[in-house]
């Protein structure tokens, strides 16, 4: 280990993962507070837990019910490691139903808001969370604490849960009843903080900066003298990866951009120009739309749509990395969601690799090792490495658009002329957005190009075109989703343009459907 990576990682914390679907989130809080972490399936080998040298542990929520007989166990080289233990949720049940407490499924559940009152001081209990605060929280439980184990006490109580928040300050264990890492608890994130700072004593020097400088070491002691190729597609992932390891190694890196032709408007130039002409980095760009188009004629099920263009994108780039006389490694935007996601509970890797970049897994006639700089970053801090790396904002603040483009964004059987009109109405949907100064608080907005034809009258004439949908989501954490509440004027100017600029369009849908059911038409 450097010095470097020693000063960056030696405050660890490592989370248990009993299967919460927002385990990510304790993560990114706890490295939003400068801390290291990671997230390993509560079945991992003991040894490894004792091996990775922890400042404290996290045990996640999860489904299960500790009151069944097959229940996820908290390992026990957990509590031999003597530093401090939080518990959320599950893992607060599961702690104190193995340390001699109880837990029973009770009558009164609690399923989201609830207000937790501070009864006592804790270690745990900082700034927002002193004695006598009123806090709101997120609840998601049936089960419940019924007695305490020796030693823990009660330290704050909500309306369902009266061991809201528990502690035995003696051993460094606590438990919370509720989700402090989801944005519904407005103070979590300082609870959390107190946990890793106050508590666990991490000094909290994980950076971005340091994190660019330490990547570039591992780049570089990786490679050595080979090269690298990289799937360029534009967008954030792909991007950030290809600048960083080009700071690495420099010309030992091309980057191959296979352009399917389902692209937005103006992003496959835009692409060419950010990274041939501004960070001067070896690029192939290969045109084969047409390929593409020839090969999903006919084809309407989305799922077959993305595999097809999945097989071809491996395809294509196989062509031109032999054309080049091969590599020694492949450079992949894989996320830390990634990685944990091809874990699963037994701990067995995932058969397919999960990047956009390579959505039919590495071919292994490649026999190319892999170059995974981003393994270890939430796509949050995938961008503020790309800032850091100075990427132009458009490309690090790009909102999510996955592989297969506008194939997914046109139901049924796709052609030039449909992806030619929703590329003009997509295009005046993002430039109302972006006028508005509404892009940075979208995370996502698109148009669809929907399968039907409707009867609409313009002027004087009748019309017979098609209708669009257009959407817009807020996300936090691109875990959940809700629609964006656009002002009505805001709907009318984007209808009025998309209709009057774009011909072959009589009607503009806003799709509202993360709320409930309903649809806004215009003609």
């Amino acid at each position: 280990m450097s010095e470097l990576e020693a000063v960056l990682h030696e405050d660890r914390v490592l989370i248990l993962d009993f299967g919460s679907q927002v385990t990510q989130l304790i993560a990114r809080r706890v490295r939003e507070g400068g801390v290291y972490c990671e997230i390993w399936p509560y079945s991992v080998d003991p040894a490894r837990i004792v091996g990775f040298g922890a400042r404290g542990v996290i045990l996640s929520g999860g489904p299960a019910s500790v009151t069944e007989a097959a229940a996820p166990r908290i390992p026990d080289a957990v509590f031999a490691l003597g530093v401090p233990v939080l518990g959320i949720c599950y893992g607060q049940q599961a702690m104190c139903a193995q340390l001699g407490g109880a837990v029973e499924t009770h009558e009164h559940r609690e399923f989201g808001r609830a207000t937790v009152e501070v009864l006592e001081d804790s270690a745990l209990l900082r700034g927002p969370w002193a004695r006598g605060a009123r806090e709101r929280v997120w609840m998601s439980h049936g089960d419940r604490v019924t007695r305490l184990p020796p030693g823990f006490r009660a330290v704050a109580a909500s309306e369902g849960a009266p061991y809201a928040i528990i502690a035995d300050e003696a051993r460094r264990l606590y438990g919370v009843q509720f989700h402090p890492e989801v944005a519904h608890t407005p103070h979590g994130a300082a609870l959390l903080r107190a946990f890793t700072h106050d508590v666990a004593g991490c000094a909290g020097r994980w950076t971005m900066a340091g994190f660019r400088a330490l990547e570039i070491e591992r780049i570089r002691a990786q490679v050595g003298q080979g090269r690298v190729i990289c799937g360029l597609s534009g967008g954030v992932d792909s991007s950030v990866a290809a600048v960083l390891i080009h700071e690495a190694i420099g010309e030992q890196l091309t980057c191959i951009f296979v352009d399917h032709g389902m692209l937005r408007a103006g992003e496959s130039d835009e692409v060419v120009r950010t990274f041939r002409d501004r960070h001067n980095i070896r690029l192939i760009h290969r045109e084969a739309g047409d390929l593409f188009l020839g090969a999903l004629a006919g084809v309407t099920d989305p799922e077959t749509k993305r595999k097809t263009i999945g097989r071809l994108f491996v395809e294509v780039f196989e062509e031109e990395a032999h054309a080049l006389g091969g590599a020694d490694f492949l450079a992949q935007g894989t996320l830390y969601p990634d990685v944990i996601e091809s874990v699963s509970h037994t701990g067995g890797p995932s058969v397919t690799i999960k990047s956009h970049h390579n959505v039919g897994g590495l071919p292994e006639a490649m026999r190319m090792r892999l170059v995974e700089p981003l393994r270890e970053l939430f796509k949050d801090e995938v961008r503020v490495l790309g800032r850091e790396l100075g990427l132009p904002e458009h490309i690090v603040g790009r909102h999510p658009f996955p592989g297969p483009g506008l194939a997914i964004r046109i139901p049924g059987d796709i052609d030039r002329e449909k992806l030619d009109l929703l590329r003009r109405v997509d295009a005046v949907f993002l430039d109302e957005i972006r006028r508005a100064g509404l892009y940075d608080a979208i995370w996502q907005a698109f148009a669809v190009l929907l399968p039907v034809r409707t009867v609409g009258v313009m002027g004087d004439g009748r019309t017979y075109d098609q209708a669009c949908a257009l959407r817009a989501v807020t996300s936090t954490d691109g875990m959940t989703a809700e629609v964006y509440p656009f002002e009505m004027d805001f709907l009318c100017r984007v209808a009025g343009r998309i209709v009057n600029e774009v011909r072959g369009i009589n009607r503009v849908t806003y799709d509202i459907t993360s709320k409930p059911p309903g649809t806004i038409e215009w003609e």
